[in-house]
């Protein structure tokens, strides 16, 4: 039975868990606008270290989410689990103030994505059964979008209070520590959704890194989402590009927020739109979004342009973050709910990896604009590996 007490026309659960992401994002998002730049002016990185480490980490977190999924689906709770994970990856904000090189950044990116990797499955799937299967791609839009939400206020908190503290890196990151506490205290209002009373419980499957328990359409969806990940740069990564075309590191936060709030605006109406026509349509619109973004950015010269690309990259992050969830939820089984949604973040993980540290080394050695070309071309794969292996055929007019 999910609750039927509603927040704004959203399930309880649902509407705190958005608040969950939305003060975790204000603080993440303000440290992670001003990492490209930390990174490289203060502590002297090289652009191949930010493709690597965010690869490296994402791929850590992805594989976490595996076992927390598992482990969620086994014991039946959800709800610990995502505190713990919170709880973990906003402390170690705090001790970003007192690093003092780029590997003990990466260090703390390790903790922090370690508390990502336990949080994210078992909130995924407090989401799903919190809701109607009718509402699930509207509750994940608002999650989503709550979180991007938090993402714009990040950035923008950046750009307004990096000059009124004289530049200093390390009193922003305590800022944002005091900002990711509200997360943890935001779970105060969330409750374990009850299961329905027609749900057999079903003996938990043992832990495995196999897909054979698995439906065949969820395998296929792994698949076209990792080729097409190989190709897509940590955001990190592409904000340098603010630097080639000869704007200052103080831009890069502006940047962020300007694809940041693409997504919040649009996150919510690309949900209703995936509860309309299909997940798989709405999914392939954003495929295309970021391939013609990678294209913008790959030839920009003038700030315009790289406004224009980060703004169609914020429609690619719209129409697929929140929406894969969403699909997978409906190609899993309820008892491997929150496994599905492991490895699905793994799938996008692992190829962040990859595709880190394939685009930053050419990024490093070639330049940008190589970069964006590899990025479009494994990309392009991708969509058509979706294409062909989801079956998608065009609604007859």
């Amino acid at each position: 039975m999910h609750e039927s007490k509603r927040i704004f026309g959203l399930r309880k659960n649902v509407f705190f868990l958005g608040l969950v992401s939305l003060f975790n994002d204000f603080s993440a998002e303000m440290v992670y606008a001003l990492m490209p730049a930390f990174l490289t002016s203060v502590l002297g990185a090289p652009p191949v270290f930010l493709g690597f480490m965010e690869g490296f980490v994402d791929a850590f977190a992805s594989i976490l989410k595996i076992v927390s999924g598992w482990l969620s689906d086994k014991i039946g709770k959800r709800k610990s689990l995502a505190v713990v994970g919170y709880a973990l990856a906003v402390s170690t904000r705090s001790i970003l103030a007192f690093v003092t090189n780029f590997w003990q950044v990466f260090a703390l990116r390790v903790v922090d994505r370690a508390g990502k990797g336990l949080r994210d499955s078992p909130r995924d799937a407090l989401i799903s059964e919190s809701v109607e299967a009718s509402e699930v791609g509207k509750s994940f839009g608002y999650h989503r979008a709550m979180d991007t939400v938090g993402a714009i206020l990040g950035p923008l908190s950046a750009v307004i209070l990096l000059p009124l503290v004289s530049g200093n890196y390390r009193t922003m990151f305590l800022i944002a520590f005091g900002v990711g506490i509200f997360a943890v205290l935001s779970f105060l209002f969330v409750k374990e959704a009850k299961k329905s009373e027609d749900i057999i419980p079903k003996a938990p499957v043992p832990f495995t890194f196999s897909l054979k328990n698995f439906d065949r359409s969820f395998k296929l969806l792994l698949v076209a989402v990792f080729i097409f990940g190989v190709g897509v740069m940590p955001v990190s990564l592409v904000l340098l590009k603010v630097k080639d075309i000869g704007l200052a590191f103080e831009s890069i936060p502006l940047m962020y927020l300007i694809y940041t709030v693409t997504f919040a605006l649009t996150a919510i109406p690309f949900g209703r739109l995936s509860d309309k026509v299909g997940e798989k349509e709405v999914i392939i619109g954003g495929f295309l979004a970021a391939i013609v973004a990678y294209v913008i950015l790959s030839q920009a010269q003038s700030i315009l342009w790289v406004v224009l690309g980060f703004v169609t990259f914020g429609l690619y992050s719209a129409m697929t973050d929140g929406i894969e969830r969403a699909l997978t939820s409906k190609l899993v089984s309820h008892e491997q709910i929150a496994t599905g949604q492991g490895f699905l973040q793994s799938a996008i993980g692992i190829s962040s990896l990859v595709g880190g540290l394939i685009g930053g080394s050419i990024w490093t050695y070639f330049g940008s604009s190589p970069a964006f070309i590899y990025g479009v071309i494994m990309m392009a794969v991708g969509l058509l590996a979706f294409v062909r292996l989801n079956g998608y055929k065009p609604e007859s007019k």
